[in-house]
């Protein structure tokens, strides 16, 4: 068992510090891709915003009614093309950010792996006689904070890939409706 309390205070300090370092890579992660998916909308509004102008142009200055439903229907297809485009871009980001999260955790959750595996050698060494439930326990608290741990990852894991799921079928409906022609009036 652990000869002094201090042993058993830095042990779980530099558990708790892996613990937080996982977390705050995680958060800047998340952080990053929030940055990202906020340029993509900027830059897509932006652009939207040009071909609505664009198009408002184009229908003001026709010189007949159907001159100006054709000019409304010609932006059909392009904007649905440029829905597909943000679909995949988005699809990217978070793809990306899935697999940093994955890597920042997995790398986080070895480190702790190797900390919860010196902690419990260090607790199993010197037992002396009675003390045996006492480190059960302690060997017990601490494999249940490591799977606690692995449950807050596997989590993660799953909602990244539930999202991963919904970007890619929204683009797989904006391909099809791409592919569609558009419907004369």
């Amino acid at each position: 068992m652990f000869n002094n309390p201090e042993q058993f205070a830095n042990a779980t300090k530099t558990l708790f510090d892996l613990q937080m370092q996982t977390f705050n890579a995680l958060a800047t992660k998340a952080v990053q891709g929030v940055e990202q998916v906020v340029a993509l909308n900027l830059a897509t509004a932006k652009q939207s915003m040009e071909n609505t102008l664009e198009a408002s142009r184009q229908f003001s200055q026709a010189p007949d009614p159907k001159t100006a439903i054709d000019a409304l229907q010609a932006r059909v297809q392009p904007g649905v093309t440029e829905a597909t485009a943000y679909g995949e871009q988005l699809k990217q980001i978070i793809g990306d950010i899935k697999s940093e999260f994955e890597q920042a955790a997995d790398t986080h959750l070895a480190e702790a792996k190797n900390t919860l595996s010196a902690l419990i050698y260090d607790v199993t060494q010197n037992v002396k006689p009675g003390q045996e439930n006492a480190v059960e326990i302690i060997k017990a608290a601490i494999e249940n904070a490591f799977k606690g741990y692995e449950q807050v990852t596997q989590s993660t894991r799953e909602a990244m890939r539930r999202v991963e799921e919904e970007v890619a079928s929204a683009t797989e409906r904006l391909k099809a409706a791409q592919s569609q022609p558009p419907t004369a009036h």
